[in-house]
């Protein structure tokens, strides 16, 4: 009964993960990918003769190479990928957690604002960076619009790493508070409600209930989302691509981009795209390695 779930586990994930390891210790580009030359004969045979500019094994030698500088700009990259995602990720959680908070209160129309809040995760990823992306337009955009409607000066939104950065996070902050109020509901909806009666009842004011209730109920929760956001944002590939397009001048590129424009522009280089994925993939299993020791040190298991 596991068979056909290993089937398609080891097509569809281990092969491709196997093989782009392997492919980030040779030298295999879009101009060397032929091993062999081959050549019709009169007769209609092909007749094959070894490339000598053929690709190779090189060992570490892709490795070596982006993380010293020399081919690509990895360290850049990672620097604006941690920013991107540290960013996006404390504020997602911490939007969520309070529009989970107030939705989780008896109010009128409550099912029609979770029905609002939770539209944009409905949408499109695509639709969404492209809507976002035209609302920063400097000359066109809604946000100019809006800041000329008050007397201020417009902004090239796209002419500087900061303010494009922040087109970026907005837009995936947009795109992320809605699975942070689902998962986080979930997990307030499971918190029983003597405990806040109790609370109550002691005097506890609504900061004290909160911090002292709410927040250890959700840790299972939180921990398990904060982890989830945290790679899915490292990883966010079409926001960046799609609304900043890495202006200017790829200084909004993060590692995933990066990957991408080395196998698919220009001369395809798809030992550099694999050396690209490996690091990535060796980040996120590090990273995820430390997170699960330090909720074991706080007594979480999972």
């Amino acid at each position: 009964m596991v068979t056909p779930v290993v089937i398609v586990l080891g097509v569809l994930v281990f092969y491709p993960l196997a093989r782009g390891i392997y492919l980030s210790f040779t030298d295999l580009t879009e101009a060397n990918q032929q091993r062999e030359l081959c050549t019709p004969s009169i007769t209609g045979e092909l007749s094959c003769q070894p490339n000598p500019k053929g690709w190779k094994f090189v060992g570490i030698d892709n490795y070596i190479d982006v993380l010293s500088g020399q081919v690509g700009q990895f360290w850049p990259q990672f620097l604006t990928t941690i920013i991107w995602t540290v960013t996006c990720v404390v504020f997602t959680f911490a939007i969520g957690m309070g529009l989970a908070v107030l939705l989780n209160r008896p109010m009128r129309g409550r099912s029609i604002y979770r029905v609002l809040l939770i539209l944009p995760w409905a949408v499109p990823g695509f639709v969404s960076a492209f809507s976002w992306r035209f609302m920063f337009n400097q000359d066109f955009g809604v946000v100019n619009g809006l800041l000329k409607a008050i007397g201020m000066q417009p902004v090239a939104w796209f002419d500087s790493q900061g303010s494009a950065l922040s087109t970026a996070i907005i837009t995936n902050i947009w795109l992320g508070v809605p699975f942070m109020i689902v998962s986080l509901l979930g997990g307030l909806t499971a918190i029983p409600a003597e405990l806040y009666e109790a609370a109550t009842i002691d005097g506890a004011t609504p900061w004290q209930r909160f911090r002292n209730v709410t927040l250890p109920g959700l840790r299972p929760v939180s921990m398990t989302v904060l982890l989830l956001s945290t790679i899915w944002t490292f990883n966010m590939f079409p926001v960046i691509f799609l609304v900043t397009r890495g202006q200017p001048a790829g200084q909004t590129e993060i590692l995933v981009t990066g990957a991408y424009r080395a196998a698919f522009e220009g001369i395809r280089n798809y030992s550099l795209a694999s050396t690209y994925g490996v690091l990535i993939l060796s980040i996120l299993l590090v990273f995820s390695v430390f997170y699960r020791r330090a909720l074991r040190k706080q007594g979480e298991v999972w």
